[in-house]
């Protein structure tokens, strides 16, 4: 019931409530009429009995009673009156009864007086036939009232809902962030005047927070891009410097990169921020793409002793945005090595399918469903925030991708980050 519509509801409930008035209306009815048909016959059943006595107490030699279509006279003074006498009303005694049942029922009086006994018997199916065509004239009714009270229900749930339907179509419709008309208007009834109050509230408040929200980003940005400027200009200026030695320039160029990195992640993580697209796709070699995120990782793999194959081919690319895949490579990669103390972390591709599998901890299903929540870690030994794998469902969601992960029962997990 909780899954029907609102107008349905509200046309059932109008057509219940008059179903249930005309019925109990029709039962109060039939019972009313069963009781005067049935007082009717007892009065003129005992009407004639009173004529029938007073007749013959005046004349008992005289009195002889023709029987009607209805009404049949017994005067039983011997046996061989008591032999005319229907065998089922033979052995009644003084009293009132109902015999039969429907068009075939009677209702009979017998009365004693002195040494005579009297019958007037009755044919009631007559009024046992008005009964049943009452009571089907009723369920006609009742039928009849379904129908009418269904469609008219049906049609005031409408006038009753209308308003309701049309604010719901402009909320769907809403842009938190486009200038539009209050949803409260003049003519709404003040139920519906008073939730589309709040949804214009809700909603200022809404464009509010969306404000902070970016001016908040766009502040961090430019915050985050000054010094990160810096340091690709100082790099550029040591890089010119020929004085340098070959690893410290290669140092140089190691630090450039990935300034220039962290520049695109910032600009990658603001889109996602703001559902805007994540910027321009171009082709990207992604052993390279891979290594690029490894490089900063390589001592804390040295450090657990990790084995790292990188199995994709050198050749391989494919055209997305750059600094979307590094993120995601950056939080998955960082994420199996965080959660790997023994083994080894595999990359494969297999296009349009790239791997991360790893020899760690694994997931328990029971978790996998919370994985990609925010805040959520597996375990409370590490030292994250339950951010990395949020961002990596954000990013993928952006860029139309998909991710999975698969635990095996013998421990690690793998990640299938499929481009596209």
């Amino acid at each position: 019931m909780s899954a029907m519509r609102l107008r349905v509801r509200v046309a059932a409930a109008v057509a219940v409530t008059c179903i249930a008035i005309v019925a109990a209306l029709g039962l109060t009815l039939l019972a009313a009429s069963q009781r005067l048909e049935d007082n009717l016959v007892s009065q003129i059943v005992n009407e004639e009995m009173t004529y029938l006595v007073r007749e013959y107490m005046r004349n008992p030699q005289v009195v002889v009673y023709e029987p009607s279509p209805n009404v049949q006279y017994y005067i039983v003074r011997s046996p061989a009156d008591r032999a005319l006498v229907p065998q089922n009303l033979r052995t009644l005694k003084q009293g009132q009864y109902t015999l039969g049942s429907g068009t075939a029922s009677q209702f009979v009086v017998v009365r004693d007086v002195g040494s005579v006994h009297f019958i007037v018997a009755y044919d009631s199916g007559q009024h046992k036939g008005r009964e049943q065509q009452f009571k089907q004239l009723l369920l006609i009714a009742i039928a009849t009232v379904i129908v009418i009270a269904a469609g008219v229900g049906y049609w005031i749930a409408g006038l009753v809902t209308r308003q309701i339907t049309g604010l719901a179509e402009r909320v769907a419709g809403l842009d938190p962030v486009a200038p539009r008309a209050p949803l409260a208007a003049l003519g709404q009834d003040p139920e519906v005047a008073a939730l589309a109050q709040a949804f214009d509230d809700y909603q200022q408040r809404i464009r509010t927070l969306i404000e902070r929200e970016q001016e908040f980003t766009g502040n961090a940005s430019h915050e985050l891009r000054t010094p990160l400027t810096a340091i690709r200009t100082s790099c550029e200026l040591l890089e010119a410097d020929a004085s340098l030695p070959e690893k410290a320039r290669n140092r140089i160029a190691a630090i450039s990169a990935a300034a220039e990195r962290m520049t695109g992640q910032i600009e990658t993580l603001l889109f996602l921020a703001r559902a805007q697209a994540v910027g321009e796709q171009e082709p990207v070699n992604i052993a390279e793409a891979v290594n690029d995120v490894v490089d900063p990782l390589r001592d804390e793999i040295n450090r657990k002793g990790l084995q790292f194959d990188n199995a994709v081919d050198a050749g391989a690319q494919i055209t997305v945005n750059p600094h979307a895949l590094h993120l995601v490579l950056a939080n998955l990669i960082r994420n199996a090595v965080q959660y790997t103390d023994a083994g080894r972390i595999r990359i494969d591709w297999q296009a349009p399918t790239l791997t991360v599998s790893d020899t760690g901890l694994g997931v328990p299903e029971a978790l996998r469903e919370r994985l990609f929540d925010r805040h959520f870690r597996g375990t409370d030994s590490s030292d994250g925030l339950g951010l990395g794998l949020a961002i990596v469902k954000r990013a993928c969601e952006h860029c139309g991708w998909a991710i999975r992960i698969d635990s095996p029962a013998e421990g690690g997990s793998t990640f299938a980050l499929t481009l596209g």
